[in-house]
């Protein structure tokens, strides 16, 4: 299944393919292992990959690089970010400063124009600033970019973006565990064109239902280091969630799932509860191996019954609203 991607005017599948994962902070993945996961989204009809010049210090990017370079005609929509890669200044965010970083992503992807350029979370005051959105429409003349978005950590960040004209795509965290993006964003992106990208779909794993209080993660992991937003906002780590609290919901969350279908992981019915959702462009899980692109590819196909909307969210009233909702 295929959606536009906001005023990019692109289909693209409605799930695509986060490579966060590809490039570091969850653990080591094996360079014959990250490109055999982009073959296996691709070969499962995955036509998006979400990236940034961040991941892995542009591994992530220069791996997709290479993979496009060996499947030119494979019709793939590739978006990246830019900006995390300097101290968070509102004063770094400069016309100068874009065409450095958008000269380094396209040596990495191989390209003359990026499809989709996102700021990458940066400084809230950056989202209303007229200079930085002048300087991407120069982008967009100088034929760098065909299309620019942001990636917010807030609702209000996001608001504030869609406002803007020619601001293609919002990227935001929205997944079982975290619906007030879908109260207060999705509806007004849809009335401006605008297209939503989903990530943390699974709230960096939680909602597979795999993970319990035991579980170990590798010291390079985010879900080890991140866990009190020592290194980045904690909403990106088990989407800000406190972790036992999160694997307790997430066993409730399962057993929805497995009710509501029997034949699917729990990860699936996740990411088709989003999928299902017509204001959102695409969803963009992560997967470190192959086996991960196939099962999340499949999920778009995913009917779910008309009740599960509504147990997902009496169980995010009940375990999560309290302590998530006024954070972001």
């Amino acid at each position: 299944m295929k959606r536009t991607l906001g005023r990019t005017g692109y289909d693209v599948s409605v799930i695509g393919l986060g490579t966060w994962q590809l490039g570091a902070d969850w653990g080591d993945v094996r360079e014959e292992a990250a490109l055999a996961v982009l073959d296996a989204a691709h070969d499962a009809g995955v036509t998006f990959f979400d990236t940034a010049d961040v991941y892995g210090d542009g591994r992530s990017e220069a791996l997709i690089g290479r993979w496009l370079e060996a499947n030119p005609d494979a019709g793939v929509t590739v978006a990246t970010k830019m900006g995390r890669r300097v101290e968070q200044l509102h004063d770094n965010y400069t016309l100068d400063a874009f065409r450095a970083w958008n000269d380094r992503s396209r040596a990495n992807l191989g390209v003359d124009t990026l499809d989709l350029v996102q700021l990458h979370c940066p400084p809230t005051s950056v989202y209303s600033d007229d200079a930085v959105y002048d300087a991407l429409d120069t982008m967009v003349d100088e034929g760098r970019i065909a299309n620019y978005g942001v990636s917010v950590e807030t609702v209000e960040e996001a608001l504030t973006a869609i406002a803007r004209p020619n601001v293609a795509t919002v990227q935001i965290i929205v997944n079982a565990f975290r619906l007030k993006p879908v109260e207060e964003v999705l509806p007004v992106a849809a009335e401006a064109g605008v297209g939503i990208i989903a990530r943390v779909p699974l709230a960096s794993g939680l909602l597979t239902g795999r993970y319990t209080l035991d579980t170990e993660f590798a010291a390079d992991d985010h879900r080890s280091f991140n866990r009190d937003g020592s290194a980045f906002d904690v909403g990106e780590t088990f989407s800000g969630v406190d972790y036992a609290s999160g694997v307790r919901a997430a066993g409730e969350f399962t057993e929805l799932a497995r009710a509501a279908a029997p034949e699917a992981a729990a990860s699936q019915a996740a990411l088709a509860w989003l999928a299902s959702r017509p204001e959102v462009s695409s969803v963009i899980p992560g997967a470190r191996n192959a086996e991960q692109a196939r099962a999340n590819a499949a999920a778009g196909s995913l009917v779910l019954p008309d009740g599960f909307d509504a147990e997902v969210r009496d169980l995010y009233d009940r375990e999560l609203r309290e302590s998530i909702h006024p954070r972001w």
